[in-house]
C-alpha cells in the first residue's frame, strides 16, 4: 500500500489535517483530510496520465513548506513515485514560480504557491507546465493499477515501510497522538525536513499548523487561535 494510503486511510474525512499560515502574506488556509486527499488524487492522476510516472520513478519536489506542497508530495507517493530534491533524472520537477530553469528533469511543473490556489496568470515558458491549472482538470479519485509494495523507494533512498516506521517512531518519541494540534515553523528541506516537518505529525494523525515566513511576534497568537498542544522541535 502506498505511503499516502497508509497516512490518510485511518483518518476521518472531515478531520482538519493541515492549517497553513504565511505571515508575510497574512494568509491562512485550512485543509481537511478529504480536501487534501482530493488534491493528492488529482496530482497522482496527472502524474500518471501526463508523464507516465510509475512506482519507483523519481519526482523532484523543489518547493517550500506549503499547503500546496502537501498535495504534490502525497500525490507523488500515491502513484508510487520516489521523492527527491534534484531534478536531474527525474520524470517531473515541481518548482516555485520564481525558480530558475532548466531543472534537469524530463518535465517541469510550476507551482504558484498562491494562497487561494490560483494558477499562473500566464503560461510558463520553456515548455513547463502550470501545475495548479492543469492538475485541477484531473480526476479527484485515484486508484492505482497495481498495489504499491512497501519495498518501493518513497523518500530519497528510504522505502515506504522504512519511512512509515521512522515517522511513527519519531512521533511516539515526541508523544504525539491524534488528539494533538502541532505548531511548526521548520522547513521541509531534504528527507529529514520532510520527515520531521510533515510526516511525523501525519503519522500520529495530528493536525499540523504550519507557519511559513514566521513572524516570532505572531506565534503566540497562532497558538491561541489554533489551540495548539505541541510545537515541533526545530
Amino acid at each position: 500500500m502506498s505511503l499516502t494510503d497508509e497516512l490518510l486511510r485511518p483518518l476521518p474525512a472531515a478531520q482538519p489535517l493541515i492549517t497553513h499560515y504565511d505571515d508575510q502574506l497574512g494568509s491562512r488556509v485550512e485543509l481537511s483530510v478529504a480536501t487534501t486527499a482530493n488534491w493528492a488524487a488529482k496530482t497522482a492522476n496527472w502524474l500518471t496520465e501526463e508523464f507516465d510516472v510509475e512506482p519507483g520513478d523519481a519526482v523532484a519536489v523543489q518547493l517550500p513548506a506549503h499547503w500546496q506542497t502537501v498535495g504534490v508530495l502525497l500525490g507523488a507517493w500515491w502513484c508510487g513515485a520516489r521523492v527527491v530534491s534534484e531534478g536531474v533524472g527525474a520524470r517531473v520537477a515541481f518548482v516555485g514560480p520564481d525558480d530558475p530553469e532548466p531543472t534537469g528533469a524530463a518535465a517541469t511543473a510550476v507551482v504558484t504557491l498562491d494562497p487561494m490556489g490560483r494558477g499562473l496568470a500566464e503560461p510558463p515558458g520553456g515548455g513547463a507546465f502550470d501545475y495548479l491549472t492543469e492538475s485541477r482538470l484531473a480526476a479527484d479519485q485515484y486508484r492505482p493499477l497495481f498495489p504499491i509494495p512497501g519495498t518501493t523507494a518513497a523518500l530519497f533512498e528510504s522505502t515506504v515501510d522504512e519511512v512509515l516506521t521512522e515517522a511513527r517512531a519519531r512521533a511516539a518519541k515526541l508523544g504525539l497522538t491524534a488528539a494533538d494540534r502541532v505548531l511548526s515553523t521548520r522547513d521541509w528541506d531534504g528527507p529529514e525536513g520532510i520527515l520531521d516537518g510533515l510526516l511525523v505529525p501525519l503519522a500520529a494523525g495530528a493536525h499540523l499548523v504550519h507557519v511559513s515566513n514566521a513572524d516570532p511576534a505572531k506565534l503566540a497568537s497562532h497558538r491561541d487561535a489554533e489551540r495548539t498542544t505541541a510545537d515541533l522541535p526545530e
